[in-house]
């Protein structure tokens, strides 16, 4: 079952209008989308999503509310030129809420998930043919070595990357838990007494597949340069990874310039044009961290363009 994550924080962030029109970046399976629809009236919901088994599950969800909504088929990173087509050049709210849905998590075939064996997938969207496999099989060990410490955090990226290379040298590694157990006996035993050893390479190998930090910057760029006066942006990040790129981008868009700082009245012309909305990130209450453990690890930030 999926829950969305920090839902009521969300709608009260995205203050939405009846007659607004709201992008869901990511609509997984519908749970952000459904009760941004059921506030709409007269306004429209545009909702982005690789993944034709959450577009077709989330479209059976959002019919049963109304039909002032449309499904997209494709990356976020693509946004921009989309809306373009249907002619949308300002909208008054987009969220992002990053990382892999629960759905996709449970589904030991999707191979997401380092706690059921599957084939090594991570795809996201599953008409593209690259997928973790490849990346496990046929990347050189520079490279392994390069997107386990970047893209997972891993302390022990080289023999990880070391351990992957002899063994597909034997046979071809192809599940999940193959690449566990390999994971595993290349750590030192401290390592495995922490969170689950696999975690971070896991982590890293999804990202890669996916391309899912090489696009959010420009995306949120995109999507910023779509907001329209006191529109405002929240996104939903679940590693720090992500969180720094959000956080720095935001803190540019809302920088006062240099010149002018400190300066009691500063004029107009060099005020940003958009304002934080929350210092710092949001993060799960008590009361949803026992209802959903996966909200841990989830920071919501939101932005508001004010000129």
């Amino acid at each position: 079952m999926h829950i969305s994550v920090l839902l009521e924080e969300v709608l009260e962030a995205l203050q939405i209008q009846e007659d607004g029109v709201y992008v869901d970046a990511t609509l997984g399976y519908g749970g952000h989308s459904s009760e941004i629809l059921k506030r709409i009236r007269g306004g429209h919901l545009f909702a982005f999503d690789q993944d034709r088994i959450a577009i077709d599950a989330a479209r059976k969800r959002l019919e049963k509310i109304s039909d002032s909504f449309t499904i997209i088929k494709n990356n976020f990173f693509n946004m921009k030129k989309e809306l373009d087509q249907r002619g949308i050049s300002k909208v008054q709210g987009i969220l992002f809420d990053l990382g892999v849905s629960s759905p996709q998590l449970d589904e030991a075939a999707r191979g997401f998930s380092y706690h059921q064996d599957a084939p090594l997938d991570m795809r996201m969207d599953l008409d593209q043919d690259f997928s973790a496999y490849n990346v496990v099989n046929e990347y050189r060990e520079e490279d392994l070595i390069r997107i386990l410490r970047d893209y997972g955090e891993e302390k022990f990226a080289k023999s990880i990357a070391r351990k992957i290379v002899l063994e597909r040298s034997k046979k071809p590694i192809e599940t999940t838990f193959e690449l566990v157990n390999i994971i595993k006996s290349s750590l030192p035993q401290k390592a495995m007494r922490e969170k689950h050893p696999a975690r971070r390479t896991f982590q890293a190998i999804r990202i890669e597949v996916n391309h899912e930090l090489e696009i959010l910057d420009s995306s949120l760029r995109d999507a910023l340069s779509l907001l329209d006066i006191h529109g405002r942006c929240a996104v939903i990040t679940f590693h720090s990874l992500e969180d720094k790129i959000v956080k720095n981008l935001f803190r540019e868009y809302t920088k006062i310039d240099e010149k002018v700082q400190g300066l009691p009245n500063i004029p107009e012309e060099y005020l940003p044009d958009f304002q934080l909305v929350y210092k710092k990130g949001i993060t799960a209450s008590e009361e949803e961290l026992l209802k959903n453990p996966r909200s841990r690890s989830a920071t919501l930030r939101v932005i508001e363009r004010i000129k």
